[in-house]
């Protein structure tokens, strides 16, 4: 079903930087620090909290008091009155926690709902699940972060094999990751140009306490590795007899994003620009076989497709959330769609991927991306945790 009257407007988005995991986001709570962004962003914008009637927040990595989720949030933003649930998708997080909001206002239940989405991987939690069945009644423990990365429970496989899968079934080298790697660096050098101008449409500095009263910000993200092509080739693959060296595969992060999704009236109200329509289309997700998970993004974004009605053809942007360069190679193979038509102004493979709001910020760039090139039809799809994706499709004019 294509959507009709879920509406983005336009610069009602942001993102804080992203900063690779033990870097200065790595003390924050991420739903402290997404609060303070999210205060940051309405206050810029001048839009009222009594405005929004609806929330959702998206998070994967537990936090300190976040049992108490989309209230708490509120609570923090100045929106008492607001409240919402909090979803869970490991990296299509973004794109459930904006599928949530659109639907409600689809449906005619909300008018404007804001969909926060804050992740911080460094200093994961340790958990202790207690087992009184256990020796000697000791419980069992598990590594929130690091466990996950390494081990599917559906598969036992990590993170990185469901890349070396896809790779070695579909002929990927190494060497045409490392190329694809290098095109994304390159792209996200044009987001840096002129001072930053494309990111400062939509990066929202991040305030980080120092001490009760002094806080420090992070204007810009923090963690990303000069890339050559000489550098990409001396990197030896992770894996024994694999392909994916840590030169083409992402590194976690910390940060959160934001959008606001509304009806058609209160987008025009907020629109910073009101003759500049964002339409939210359509949505899809995808499952693939076990342990594939770059190959997910291709039925995920097919389906968002469908539903919106369109075809891949019709696309003037597409950006992806792809923690490997394997993701965009087969993105490619599968739908001959050129490599450098995909991920202009770079993507998460460059910029780190702090999982929950890593789509919010590809979105974000995505719609601004086709503002600049006069509107048209954007796509983005991203996979998410063993053999998963979940797409989205916009429509500027």
């Amino acid at each position: 079903m294509t959507l009709t009257k879920a509406f983005i407007p336009y610069g009602a988005y942001w993102s804080s930087p992203f900063v690779r995991w033990q870097g200065s986001l790595s003390g924050v709570n991420a739903v402290e620090l997404a609060a303070s962004s999210t205060r940051r962003f309405l206050d810029l914008r001048e839009i009222p909290r009594e405005e929004l009637d609806g929330l959702v927040l998206g998070t994967t990595v537990p936090q300190e008091h976040a049992f108490y989720g989309g209230p708490w949030l509120a609570s923090m933003i100045e929106a008492p009155h607001l409240t919402g649930p909090l979803v869970s998708q490991a990296c299509a997080t973004s794109a459930r926690a904006l599928a949530t909001a659109a639907l409600e206002v689809e449906a005619g239940m909300r008018g404007a709902v804001l969909a926060v989405c804050a992740d911080r991987c460094s200093n994961g939690p340790h958990i202790y699940y207690p087992d009184p069945a256990g020796i000697g009644g000791r419980g069992r423990t598990e590594e929130w972060v690091w466990d996950n990365f390494n081990a599917d429970p559906n598969t036992g496989k990590a993170m990185i094999v469901t890349a070396e899968n896809v790779a070695k079934a579909e002929g990927i080298s190494k060497e045409e990751q490392d190329e694809i790697t290098l095109l994304r660096y390159g792209q996200y050098q044009d987001a840096l140009a002129d001072d930053r101008a494309f990111q400062k449409r939509y990066m929202i500095p991040a305030e980080v306490p120092k001490g009760r009263k002094k806080t420090v910000e992070v204007q810009a993200d923090d963690g990303v590795f000069p890339t050559t092509a000489e550098g990409l080739a001396g990197l030896k693959p992770v894996m024994p007899d694999g392909s994916v060296s840590f030169g083409t595969q992402t590194f976690p992060a910390d940060g959160n994003a934001g959008i606001l999704v509304c009806d058609e009236e209160k987008a025009k109200a907020f629109s910073k620009d009101p003759s500049v329509t964002i339409r939210v289309l359509g949505f899809g997700q995808a499952r693939v076989e076990k342990a594939c998970m770059p190959k997910a993004v291709v039925p995920a974004a097919l389906a968002a497709l469908s539903e919106a009605g369109r075809g891949i053809e019709d696309c003037k942007a597409i950006k992806t959330h792809n923690p490997f360069a394997v993701n965009d190679a087969y993105f490619c193979k599968a739908t001959g769609i050129a490599p450098e038509r995909m991920n202009r102004f770079g993507s998460p493979l460059i910029y780190g991927h702090p999982q929950g709001p890593t789509g919010l910020r590809v979105i974000a760039e995505l719609l601004e991306e086709l503002v600049e090139a006069g509107g048209g039809l954007g796509l983005f799809s991203g996979c998410a945790a063993g053999d998963t994706a979940m797409a989205a499709v916009f429509q500027v004019s």
